[in-house]
């Protein structure tokens, strides 16, 4: 009988209501990559769904892994991990792959015998980390928030995130450098920085949005002068008219359109995949369900994400711990990122970035970096301090903290 209640207290550890949606869509995922061998060669598709099988078994290892971490040992981590892929981040703009970058553009790819692989997508993760300690740490040691403090606390996140910011620019790629600035974004926002500091940020930041959109319209060449490259002028041009240069810029969005449009309502049945789609297993992977299982089937992914997403909140705002909640927000963001960009871009809505659509696309990186996320949430659950020790042992509480002041003392010593 203690052996069965053990076992019930542990699996009520394990939310569910995250795992079942990633498992549904890892389903999805090997079922849409082996769909695609009736349009490409066996064995080369074969060997794409069975790394795809390959790297959500690791990734399931990383969760399992990660989720026997509690927040002390995750605060212990954070400092070293992050320098760890500071270093990783420098070493790439050496040693990338050449071959990668001629097609692509982005110095962002190490290649080791016939494997690629794309640290930025793991060093996401020791980043939200980072944020998350700087933030909590600022917030244990300050007793009342004022307008100055809030400034300082911004400053700090900014030093922080600067690092990991310049060195994915210098690779020359967009999409993760948008990823990184909207998970700074969201802890901002979480840490409760000041309205009155975020929102005229937030305003100057879409002027400087509007003002480039203007000038890739009206004088490109000022932006060229200033590092822009042709080929990113080419998907804006696409994206503002995919039909105007449908054999050249704009063929990957144009068919990408075709392809979905084919769909129509119900698809086309699985593996009916007739419209020629460019990387349509990775990056423009939303165009194949939706040729393939048409208007419903699209609006049933968006609905497992949907639910993922929602599952991600709930366990944000159930934790206590502060460190944890800002955890939450890095990955509630980086994972709500890409899936808003990447089905957006596929669609017409958003520019082509080359983001991945998580959980989804071919991609062994960019997976690993998605389930190290989901380790981080599923150690919330597992951990959560109701379930192990009273709510006061927790130093991260931040109803405990708002009650009875920790010593500066000791506050400085777990920095």
């Amino acid at each position: 009988m203690k052996r069965k209640i053990m076992y019930d207290e542990q699996d009520s550890r394990i939310d569910y209501g995250i795992i079942l949606p990633v498992l549904l869509l890892a389903l999805i995922s090997i079922a849409t990559l082996l769909s695609t061998t009736y349009i490409q060669v066996a064995h080369g598709s074969l060997r794409t769904v069975f790394m795809q099988f390959a790297w959500y078994v690791v990734g399931t290892i990383a969760i399992i892994v990660i989720m026997q971490f509690d927040s002390e040992q995750l605060w212990k981590l954070t400092t070293l991990s992050y320098i760890i892929g500071l270093i990783l981040l420098v070493a790439v703009l050496f040693l990338y792959d050449r071959g990668t970058a001629a097609a692509t553009g982005a110095k962002s790819w190490f290649r080791i015998g016939g494997f690629s692989f794309q640290p930025s997508e793991i060093v996401k993760i020791f980043y939200i980390l980072m944020l998350a300690k700087v933030a909590t740490h600022h917030n244990m040691l300050t007793k009342y928030r004022t307008k100055s403090t809030d400034w300082y606390l911004f400053g700090k996140l900014i030093a922080y995130a600067l690092p990991a910011l310049l060195l994915v620019i210098l690779q020359n790629d967009l999409g993760t450098t948008l990823v990184f600035l909207m998970i700074l974004g969201g802890v901002m926002i979480m840490s409760g920085i000041s309205w009155k500091i975020l929102l005229p940020l937030i305003l100057t930041a879409v002027l400087i949005g509007s003002l480039l959109i203007y000038l890739v319209v009206y004088n490109r060449q000022l932006l060229l002068n200033i590092g822009f490259k042709n080929y990113q002028f080419g998907r804006i041009d696409s994206w503002l008219d995919p039909y105007r240069d449908q054999g050249g810029a704009g063929f990957q969005l144009f068919q990408s359109l075709k392809a979905i449009g084919s769909g129509k309502m119900f698809g086309k049945g699985y593996g009916h995949s007739e419209v020629y789609v460019p990387v349509r297993e990775s990056d423009l992977i939303f165009a194949t369900i939706g040729e393939n299982f048409g208007f419903l089937g699209g609006t049933f992914l968006i609905t497992v994400y949907f639910i993922l997403i929602y599952q991600m909140i709930r366990v944000c705002f159930d934790t206590k711990n502060e460190f944890y909640s800002y955890i939450a927000t890095g990955v509630i963001m980086m994972i709500l990122f890409h899936v808003v960009e990447n089905i957006g871009m596929t669609i017409g809505l958003l520019p082509l970035t080359g983001i991945p659509l998580p959980f989804i696309s071919q991609g062994g990186s960019s997976l690993l970096g998605n389930m190290m996320g989901i380790g981080l949430m599923m150690s919330m659950r597992y951990h959560f301090k109701s379930n192990i020790f009273g709510e006061d042992e927790d130093p991260f509480n931040q109803q405990t903290r708002q009650q009875q002041q920790l010593p500066e003392e000791f506050l400085k010593a777990r920095a």
